[in-house]
């Protein structure tokens, strides 16, 4: 995150831990704000929180395509554990006897060393027979875990709603609209006060599994990294999908700039961004779901990367979508290595086996004091 003109001096921040994602607020500085609400968004809210992501299919898919076949819906639960390295609630819907951990999809959302806060980590799992989603998000600020629960529910539902999402194979213009209209969801429903969404925000990587043509599309807004393992002969080669959009990337900072926000260091490990003459938001993030106060001061996107990759059928591959509990000590090709170790029947032992390394790691590298939220999802493609 590249220092901008201002100079870090005016805006003088305590050195946060690595992993804040948000730092020292002065909240006297925060104005009001007042976003426009529509009435068909309200209506929309509230029908999406009245079904689940089964009964939306079955509703949306006028073409039948995905009629005739299984469909199971997984994801986290928001609750109020407290033990750390504890498992999230999971909720299933749809055709709740298939195992999805037996066609090598596996999942585990890990609660980490912070007393003061629940699990800010979501996730969601879609299997069909046409298409499968997957989705990670990692909350920030005192409403994180709300406004990452909520993006884990709405942005899934409003990909089934796109009337295209049934007729085409172009996965991109569909992540981009929905992540624009989860934001503005979040938008309607801090307005509500249904959600409190000014100063927290998260983070938001989803993988599309086209399966008619073997290829996987994903749209990412932040830090939740998406990486794809290789068997190339005997060994792995691990690389990652997605770019951390931080605000000292080149494109990212000349937006944050010209919408009148600032990007500072924060004398520690981050630059963040701030509202010109103000010390609020201060993210180390550039893109992010909700945050609003961030999109409307300083230049924050809702609009996602999109990444389309293919796949050779002669081949075996995993593909992973973590939080940056996972990603802060452990690189792509060690993950790999790390899953790759394990049978497809294993999927779940392979997430939980990273997740424990990725735990370990920040034990050793904090000295104890602190552990983020651990997430992963995978999926294991092409083993016969």
């Amino acid at each position: 995150m590249g220092c901008c003109a201002s100079s870090s001096s005016e805006v003088p921040v305590p050195k946060p831990r690595r992993r804040l994602s948000v730092g020292q607020v002065d909240e006297t500085d925060l104005p009001g704000h007042e976003d426009a609400e529509s009435e068909k968004d309200r209506g929309l809210i509230a029908q999406f929180s009245q079904n689940n992501l089964i009964e939306m299919i079955e509703d949306a898919d006028a073409s039948g395509k995905s009629a005739n076949g299984r469909r199971v819906s997984l994801s986290s639960k928001t609750d109020k554990g407290t033990t750390s390295f504890a498992n999230k609630t999971m909720q299933k819907f749809g055709d709740t006897d298939v195992d999805v951990t037996k066609v090598g999809i596996g999942f585990t959302c890990r609660k980490g060393l912070k007393p003061e806060s629940p699990n800010q980590d979501s996730w969601f799992v879609l299997k069909m027979d046409t298409f499968s989603l997957y989705g990670v998000f990692d909350g920030h600020g005192q409403k994180g875990h709300d406004v990452s629960n909520f993006a884990m529910d709405m942005l899934p539902k409003c990909i089934i709603k796109d009337e295209r999402c049934f007729t085409s194979r172009d996965w991109g213009p569909i992540l981009v609209e929905a992540f624009k209209k989860t934001q503005n969801f979040i938008m309607v429903s801090d307005k509500t006060k249904t959600l409190q969404a000014q100063m927290s925000g998260t983070t938001a990587t989803v993988a599309i599994h086209d399966h008619s043509d073997n290829s996987v599309t994903i749209g990412h807004v932040a830090d939740s990294t998406a990486c794809l393992g290789t068997k190339v002969g005997s060994s792995w080669q691990g690389v990652a999908l997605t770019r951390d959009h931080k605000p000292n990337l080149k494109d990212e900072k000349a937006r944050i700039e010209k919408a009148g926000g600032r990007v500072v260091f924060d004398g520690y490990a981050n630059y963040r961004v701030y509202a010109k003459n103000a010390r609020y938001p201060g993210l180390n993030m550039s893109r992010c779901l909700g945050d609003l106060l961030g999109h409307s001061d300083c230049g924050m996107s809702c609009e996602p990367e999109i990444n389309k990759i293919h796949f050779e059928k002669d081949k075996q591959y995993i593909l992973l979508v973590c939080s940056d509990g996972v990603w802060e000590f452990i690189s792509a090709q060690e993950a790999v290595d790390t899953v790759s170790k394990f049978e497809p029947g294993q999927a779940c032992k392979a997430a939980d086996d990273l997740a424990k390394e990725a735990w370990d790691r920040w034990i050793r590298e904090e000295g104890g004091s602190v552990v983020d939220d651990i997430t992963v999802v995978l999926l294991y493609m092409g083993w016969n």
